[in-house]
Formats: C-alpha cells, structure tokens, sequence
C-alpha cells in the first residue's frame, strides 16, 4: 500500500526516495539511522557538524536548538526557540517558526509551520502549511496499549508502534490550534479548519 507516495509528489525523486519501499512509522521510527546514511551522501554546499548539515543558504536563529542527526536544506529558515530532534530532513525553503517543535520527522519543500506548533514522527509533503499552535500528536497515551492504529480507505491499519503521527500529503493547510491525532493520513490539499480535531482511530479505540 503507497502510503507515501501517493500522498507526497517529490518523495521518489528526493533523496529519500530510496526508503520508498518502507512504510511510514518504519521510517520515522528509524529517521536517524537513515538521516544519518543521507549525511554522507551531501554535495560541499553543507556544513557538517556532530551529525548537523546546514545548508549554506539556511538561516538558523542563534536561539533554536538542533540536536542531530540532522539536515536543514537550501533556503530553509529555522527560527527563535524552535527545536529539532530525534532525527530530522528538511527539504529547500522550509519555515520552522518560533517556538515549534520537530520531532524524527520529514518535512519536503515549501513547507511552513508558523510558530509555536509540535510535529511529532511525520511526513510532510511539499507546500504543507501549518498555521500558529496546530499540533501532529505521535503517541496514544489515554490507550492501555499505546501502539498506534488507525483507518485509511475503509481499512484498519495497526503500525505496531507507540509513537507515528501522520502522512500529510501535498499542499495540505491545517488551521491554527488544530489537532491531528496519532496515525494519519491527509489527502494531498486537505484543508483543516481552525480548532478541529483530525482523529482516524478504529471505532472500538476512539
């Protein structure tokens, strides 16, 4: 089941193309370990330091923290307060604004989220747009058994993992405060309204 590709244009022609043929919380969960292989596949324009590639072109704000591995790529601006870790991959031009949280996820071209937002174990298309405090949840900590599942095309996925929180397809906009629940899948150019809540578990575990 294309559970990336269908949702995420660039995906086979990017760098992470390679991973194609994992399912989305496998590559999440495992994001440093392939972040890490990606380290050394980087051209001269990088600077690489204890496991962090900035790209030349990148603005990182004297305050954010990153703890790698890590890659920020051509254009992207990373601002005050924000913090990456766990493992993190971000494509040209993305925006990580104040105060956000990044979390062992993935984040393509284009791609903005205001400020004070958290993404936790996600796949971001191109041209995703999150606006101030919207939240991807990755952990299901009200369940007995935290191992995320949830329903996609009519059919019960069980990742078998505790923590995944979503694949958001291309050009995706999600409003300011809005949640998404732990296992999702967003259809490329969903738009979430401001305050909604996006929860995808199976009826017996909602």
């Amino acid at each position: 089941m294309p559970l990336i590709v269908d949702q995420v244009g660039q995906f086979s022609a990017s760098p992470l193309g390679q991973f194609r043929d994992l399912k989305p919380w496998e590559l999440t969960a495992g994001s440093a370990q392939f972040i890490e292989r990606l380290l050394g596949q980087l051209g001269d324009d990088y600077s690489v330091t204890a496991g962090i590639a900035i790209h030349a072109s990148a603005i990182i704000d004297p305050t954010a923290a990153i703890k790698g591995p890590a890659i920020i790529g051509p254009g992207c601006f990373v601002g005050s307060g924000t913090l990456l870790r766990g493992g993190c991959w971000l494509d040209a031009d993305c925006v990580l604004g104040p105060g956000t949280e990044l979390k062992s996820s993935f984040v393509f071209r284009g791609s903005r989220l205001a400020h004070f937002n958290f993404v936790g174990d996600s796949l971001l298309g191109s041209d995703v747009n999150l606006e101030a405090g919207a939240v991807i949840a990755n952990h299901r900590n009200e369940w007995p058994d935290s191992a995320i599942s949830f329903v996609y095309q009519e059919g019960r996925i069980d990742t078998g993992v505790g923590k995944f929180g979503a694949v958001v397809g291309d050009r995706v906009k999600i409003g300011a405060n809005a949640v998404i629940a732990p296992g999702a899948i967003l259809a490329p150019g969903t738009i979430v309204g401001r305050l909604s809540l996006v929860d995808q578990a199976p009826v017996d575990l909602a």
